[in-house]
């Protein structure tokens, strides 16, 4: 499967015009057209045009693992092109490369960027909140130390399947400090370099300074890390005027009504919108009940309205006939699991749940949508 990744919020009005507090019905329907809007604007020539040009001059293949939380979104982050960050989400930023289905998408994923020539830089990383341990991962429990020793875990199963040398494939651990949506990045030797810190000085010069943290980069790899970083500098001191016009207060706290289960939500590059849940872990249940505690939380604390949340599963294909449908038939599954896993964990929540399954066009970026299934007060349909 080609990468699947986001959009810069910039490309794309990603705002809704209304608040959080908007009744479920409006939520929802606005959700969809932000889908229909997303993939106009991926299938427009610009679009085309830029993520040709990027690529042209940034020829290294970038992935990420990370959270499922919905603020953590690297592309918007680092001002970087629709579609070139391939994106593997799962709570907490959890994974394990021995998972029989993550090691396979993984290593096909990897594998066809080498043929192509292509060097990988994989983005491992975990994040937190500076202003709030509340506002860190729910996943590892807010303990910060926890989610970065697992992702010092995960570069080492890197190393054990790509190499440890490093020269094609380069596992590279980074924090996500989500009040500035700032990148850290860390060195095996126990060095940093903190976006967060850099966006005070913005003209220093960056390079050197990745250099002597990672000097075992390729130099290749390190000239195509580098637009990330100075992208999220910029994004940074953004974030920063936002919060001085007191335009982030809602942003940087979990108001997320909607659980998304499988690939393909690269439209969804609204803060605190959604949880994202790969369908990576063999224990899929634990990652869909902790995603509707969080949704529990934001009714009880009033974060959100209480009138619902909406369940979406999505599945990508990139040819009709037998892969379309063996995308709807996986899609279907996916939504009735997680619906069951809800409803058995959490009956009281299960009463305010939309269903939805879908299947994505890859090469258009458009969400079809299968057929809604409401469950509350006025039944099942």
């Amino acid at each position: 499967m080609p990468p699947i990744g986001p959009t810069p919020s910039e490309q794309l009005p990603t705002a809704p015009p209304f608040g959080h507090e908007a009744p479920i019905a409006e939520r929802i329907d606005w959700l969809y057209r932000l889908a229909d809007r997303h993939g106009q604007a991926f299938r427009g020539p610009e679009a085309w045009l830029a993520r040709q040009r990027y690529l042209a001059e940034h020829p290294t293949a970038i992935a990420a693992l990370k959270c499922m939380d919905g603020r953590i979104n690297l592309s918007v982050a680092t001002q970087t092109p629709a579609g070139i960050l391939m994106p593997f989400r799962n709570l907490g930023g959890m994974f394990n490369l021995g998972w029989p289905h993550l090691g396979e998408i993984l290593t096909h994923h990897v594998l066809s960027m080498i043929n192509a020539g292509r060097r990988v830089l994989l983005l491992i990383t975990y994040h937190w909140s500076r202003g709030d341990v509340k506002r860190g991962c729910a996943g590892f429990h807010y303990n910060r130390q926890a989610s970065m020793e697992h992702a010092w875990a995960i570069r080492q199963q890197v190393s054990h399947l790509f190499g440890g040398a490093h020269q094609t494939v380069y596992p590279l651990v980074c924090g996500f400090e989500t009040d500035q949506e700032a990148l850290l990045l860390h060195s095996p030797e126990g060095g940093s370099l903190d976006m967060a810190e850099l966006a005070n000085h913005p003209q220093t010069p960056l390079e050197p300074r990745l250099a002597a943290l990672l000097p075992d980069l390729p130099a290749p790899m390190r000239a195509d890390l580098l637009p990330l970083l100075q992208g999220n500098i910029a994004h940074v001191i953004e974030t920063r005027a936002q919060t001085a016009r007191r335009q982030r207060e809602l942003a940087i706290e979990h108001r997320e009504w909607v659980i998304c289960l499988g690939r393909g939500f690269d439209f969804l590059h609204t803060p605190n919108l959604a949880l994202i849940v790969g369908p990576y872990s063999p224990d899929l249940a634990h990652p869909i009940r902790t995603a509707a505690q969080i949704i529990q939380s934001n009714m009880d604390e009033g974060r959100i309205p209480d009138d619902g949340f909406l369940l979406l599963a999505s599945v990508p294909y990139e040819t009709m006939g037998v892969e379309r449908a063996r995308a709807e038939l996986k899609s279907r599954f996916l939504e009735q699991f997680a619906a069951d896993v809800i409803r058995q964990a959490f009956p009281r929540l299960a009463e305010r749940m939309h269903r939805q399954a879908a299947v994505l066009d890859w090469h258009a970026r458009r969400l079809e949508r299968l057929g809604s299934i409401h469950d509350g007060a006025a039944g099942t349909q």
